[in-house]
Protein backbone atom coordinates (compact mmCIF):
# COMPACT_ATOMS: atom_id res chain seq x y z
CA UNK A 1 0.00 0.00 0.00
CA UNK A 2 1.03 3.11 -0.72
CA UNK A 3 1.50 6.27 1.54
CA UNK A 4 -1.41 7.93 2.30
CA UNK A 5 -2.21 11.50 0.91
CA UNK A 6 -1.42 14.58 2.86
CA UNK A 7 -4.55 17.11 3.22
CA UNK A 8 -4.83 19.36 0.64
CA UNK A 9 -4.94 22.28 3.32
CA UNK A 10 -1.74 23.80 5.35
CA UNK A 11 -1.55 24.04 8.60
CA UNK A 12 -0.39 27.29 8.19
CA UNK A 13 -3.65 28.26 6.58
CA UNK A 14 -2.96 27.82 2.85
CA UNK A 15 -5.67 26.04 0.80
CA UNK A 16 -3.69 24.71 -2.11
CA UNK A 17 -4.96 21.25 -3.26
CA UNK A 18 -2.65 18.15 -3.74
CA UNK A 19 -2.49 16.27 -6.65
CA UNK A 20 -4.30 12.80 -6.04
CA UNK A 21 -1.93 10.44 -7.65
CA UNK A 22 -2.70 6.60 -8.23
CA UNK A 23 -0.94 5.24 -5.50
CA UNK A 24 -2.52 8.28 -2.81
CA UNK A 25 -5.97 7.31 -3.78
CA UNK A 26 -5.14 3.13 -2.90
CA UNK A 27 -4.22 4.53 0.34
CA UNK A 28 -7.82 6.03 1.12
CA UNK A 29 -9.47 3.27 2.77
CA UNK A 30 -7.27 3.34 6.03
CA UNK A 31 -8.39 3.72 9.64
CA UNK A 32 -7.14 6.93 11.31
CA UNK A 33 -3.27 8.12 11.57
CA UNK A 34 -3.81 7.38 15.53
CA UNK A 35 -6.52 4.63 15.23
CA UNK A 36 -9.24 6.82 16.18
CA UNK A 37 -11.84 8.42 14.64
CA UNK A 38 -12.85 12.40 14.12
CA UNK A 39 -15.97 12.52 14.88
CA UNK A 40 -16.07 10.59 18.37
CA UNK A 41 -16.60 10.91 21.63
CA UNK A 42 -14.61 13.84 23.77
CA UNK A 43 -10.89 12.49 24.20
CA UNK A 44 -8.99 12.35 26.97
CA UNK A 45 -5.50 12.60 24.95
CA UNK A 46 -4.33 11.59 21.46
CA UNK A 47 -5.03 8.55 20.20
CA UNK A 48 -8.20 8.04 22.24
CA UNK A 49 -11.07 6.13 21.08
CA UNK A 50 -13.80 8.19 19.47
CA UNK A 51 -17.54 6.89 18.19
CA UNK A 52 -19.63 8.38 15.88
CA UNK A 53 -21.90 11.85 15.62
CA UNK A 54 -19.14 13.81 19.21
CA UNK A 55 -16.50 15.37 19.86
CA UNK A 56 -12.67 14.32 19.06
CA UNK A 57 -9.95 16.51 20.45
CA UNK A 58 -6.76 15.76 21.09
CA UNK A 59 -7.04 16.31 25.27
CA UNK A 60 -6.62 18.86 27.54
CA UNK A 61 -6.07 22.74 26.21
CA UNK A 62 -2.59 23.62 26.72
CA UNK A 63 -0.61 27.37 26.09
CA UNK A 64 1.49 28.38 22.99
CA UNK A 65 3.55 31.39 22.40
CA UNK A 66 2.14 34.18 20.77
CA UNK A 67 2.07 33.80 16.72
CA UNK A 68 0.54 35.30 13.31
CA UNK A 69 -1.94 33.62 11.90
CA UNK A 70 -1.12 32.44 8.49
CA UNK A 71 -5.36 32.76 7.18
CA UNK A 72 -6.05 36.37 8.06
CA UNK A 73 -10.03 36.25 10.07
CA UNK A 74 -12.40 38.43 8.03
CA UNK A 75 -14.64 38.43 11.69
CA UNK A 76 -12.54 39.20 14.74
CA UNK A 77 -8.47 38.97 15.69
CA UNK A 78 -7.67 35.38 16.62
CA UNK A 79 -4.52 34.73 18.31
CA UNK A 80 -2.98 31.94 19.74
CA UNK A 81 -1.52 33.82 23.45
CA UNK A 82 -0.19 32.00 27.13
CA UNK A 83 -3.50 33.49 28.71
CA UNK A 84 -5.03 30.56 30.10
CA UNK A 85 -8.50 30.52 28.79
CA UNK A 86 -11.59 28.24 29.56
CA UNK A 87 -12.05 25.07 26.41
CA UNK A 88 -14.99 26.24 24.42
CA UNK A 89 -18.10 24.67 24.78
CA UNK A 90 -20.72 23.43 21.96
CA UNK A 91 -23.40 26.09 23.38
CA UNK A 92 -20.83 29.23 22.76
CA UNK A 93 -19.65 27.94 18.94
CA UNK A 94 -21.13 28.36 15.73
CA UNK A 95 -20.58 26.09 12.71
CA UNK A 96 -20.67 26.73 9.10
CA UNK A 97 -19.13 25.70 5.78
CA UNK A 98 -16.49 27.88 4.41
CA UNK A 99 -16.41 28.29 0.82
CA UNK A 100 -15.19 25.36 -1.06
CA UNK A 101 -11.69 24.81 -2.49
CA UNK A 102 -11.62 22.44 -5.21
CA UNK A 103 -8.51 21.17 -6.14
CA UNK A 104 -6.56 18.36 -8.86
CA UNK A 105 -9.23 15.30 -8.68
CA UNK A 106 -10.15 16.85 -5.18
CA UNK A 107 -13.04 18.85 -2.97
CA UNK A 108 -12.01 20.88 -0.05
CA UNK A 109 -14.30 22.54 2.50
CA UNK A 110 -13.69 24.76 5.71
CA UNK A 111 -15.50 24.08 8.44
CA UNK A 112 -15.38 27.22 10.64
CA UNK A 113 -15.93 27.17 14.19
CA UNK A 114 -17.03 31.02 15.19
CA UNK A 115 -17.12 32.45 19.08
CA UNK A 116 -20.67 33.66 19.96
CA UNK A 117 -20.13 34.17 23.50
CA UNK A 118 -19.27 36.80 25.44
CA UNK A 119 -15.69 35.36 26.63
CA UNK A 120 -12.93 34.04 25.07
CA UNK A 121 -12.77 30.36 25.16
CA UNK A 122 -9.87 27.64 23.41
CA UNK A 123 -10.40 25.10 20.83
CA UNK A 124 -7.69 22.66 20.54
CA UNK A 125 -6.96 19.92 17.63
CA UNK A 126 -9.62 18.19 15.36
CA UNK A 127 -13.13 19.18 15.40
CA UNK A 128 -15.52 15.95 15.16
CA UNK A 129 -17.25 15.40 11.59
CA UNK A 130 -20.11 12.91 10.05
CA UNK A 131 -21.67 12.68 7.49
CA UNK A 132 -25.56 12.16 8.33
CA UNK A 133 -28.78 11.31 6.37
CA UNK A 134 -32.61 12.60 6.75
CA UNK A 135 -32.75 10.17 9.44
CA UNK A 136 -29.57 11.39 11.06
CA UNK A 137 -27.36 7.22 10.59
CA UNK A 138 -24.08 8.31 9.34
CA UNK A 139 -23.14 7.95 5.75
CA UNK A 140 -19.59 6.41 5.80
CA UNK A 141 -16.63 5.73 8.29
CA UNK A 142 -15.48 8.66 10.26
CA UNK A 143 -12.60 11.02 8.99
CA UNK A 144 -9.31 10.22 8.98
CA UNK A 145 -7.00 12.63 10.76
CA UNK A 146 -4.31 14.15 8.51
CA UNK A 147 -0.73 14.15 10.50
CA UNK A 148 -0.88 17.63 11.49
CA UNK A 149 0.57 19.04 15.28
CA UNK A 150 -2.27 20.71 17.18
CA UNK A 151 -1.92 23.78 18.81
CA UNK A 152 -3.97 25.39 21.26
CA UNK A 153 -6.34 28.24 19.63
CA UNK A 154 -7.67 31.09 21.44
CA UNK A 155 -10.92 32.49 19.78
CA UNK A 156 -12.11 35.84 21.62
CA UNK A 157 -15.97 37.05 21.13
CA UNK A 158 -16.95 36.61 17.20
CA UNK A 159 -13.47 35.22 16.22
CA UNK A 160 -13.17 32.03 14.27
CA UNK A 161 -10.83 28.89 13.91
CA UNK A 162 -11.12 25.92 10.72
CA UNK A 163 -10.43 22.72 9.84
CA UNK A 164 -9.85 21.92 6.55
CA UNK A 165 -12.12 18.39 5.23
CA UNK A 166 -11.19 16.92 1.80
CA UNK A 167 -12.15 13.84 0.16
CA UNK A 168 -11.28 12.70 -3.63
CA UNK A 169 -13.65 13.56 -6.25
CA UNK A 170 -16.01 10.58 -6.12
CA UNK A 171 -16.13 10.78 -10.13
CA UNK A 172 -12.52 10.65 -10.39
CA UNK A 173 -11.95 7.47 -7.65
CA UNK A 174 -14.87 5.67 -8.14
CA UNK A 175 -15.56 5.56 -4.60
CA UNK A 176 -19.61 4.02 -3.71
CA UNK A 177 -21.25 7.51 -2.73
CA UNK A 178 -24.66 8.90 -0.76
CA UNK A 179 -25.76 12.48 -0.56
CA UNK A 180 -25.75 13.80 2.92
CA UNK A 181 -29.04 15.94 4.08
CA UNK A 182 -26.28 17.24 7.05
CA UNK A 183 -22.59 17.21 8.03
CA UNK A 184 -22.65 16.86 12.43
CA UNK A 185 -19.47 19.59 13.37
CA UNK A 186 -18.32 18.51 16.83
CA UNK A 187 -16.23 21.15 18.62
CA UNK A 188 -13.14 19.41 20.46
CA UNK A 189 -13.35 17.66 23.74
CA UNK A 190 -17.04 18.14 23.51
CA UNK A 191 -20.10 15.55 23.14
CA UNK A 192 -23.19 17.78 21.22
CA UNK A 193 -22.43 18.49 17.83
CA UNK A 194 -23.45 21.21 15.99
CA UNK A 195 -25.52 20.82 12.56
CA UNK A 196 -24.88 22.06 9.40
CA UNK A 197 -26.75 21.60 6.32
CA UNK A 198 -24.92 20.07 3.20
CA UNK A 199 -25.44 21.42 0.02
CA UNK A 200 -22.41 19.88 -1.84
CA UNK A 201 -23.71 16.63 -3.31
CA UNK A 202 -22.14 13.28 -3.22
CA UNK A 203 -19.34 12.36 -0.70
CA UNK A 204 -17.39 8.95 -0.88
CA UNK A 205 -18.93 6.26 1.54
CA UNK A 206 -17.58 3.06 0.64
CA UNK A 207 -14.92 1.31 -2.06
CA UNK A 208 -11.29 1.48 -2.13
CA UNK A 209 -11.47 5.51 -2.37
CA UNK A 210 -13.95 6.66 0.09
CA UNK A 211 -11.79 7.92 2.91
CA UNK A 212 -12.54 11.79 4.19
CA UNK A 213 -9.54 13.60 5.87
CA UNK A 214 -9.72 16.11 8.37
CA UNK A 215 -6.52 18.46 9.43
CA UNK A 216 -6.67 20.37 12.87
CA UNK A 217 -8.19 24.04 13.70
CA UNK A 218 -6.10 26.82 12.87
CA UNK A 219 -6.87 30.33 13.52
CA UNK A 220 -9.24 32.11 10.58
CA UNK A 221 -12.01 31.45 8.21
CA UNK A 222 -9.75 29.43 5.60
CA UNK A 223 -11.86 31.39 3.04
Amino acid sequence: MGRAPQSPFSVRGRRAALPVTAAALLCLLTACADGTGASGTPSAGEGATTAPGTAAGTGPATTTPATTPGTPDTESPVTQSGAAAPRCHTSELRARLGRPSPGAGQRNFPIVLTNRADRTCTVRGYPGAAFVDASGRQLGPDPRRSPDTPATVSLAPGASAWAGLTFASPEISGARTAEPKELLVTPPDERDPLRVAWTSGEVPVGGNESTVFLTILQPGTGD
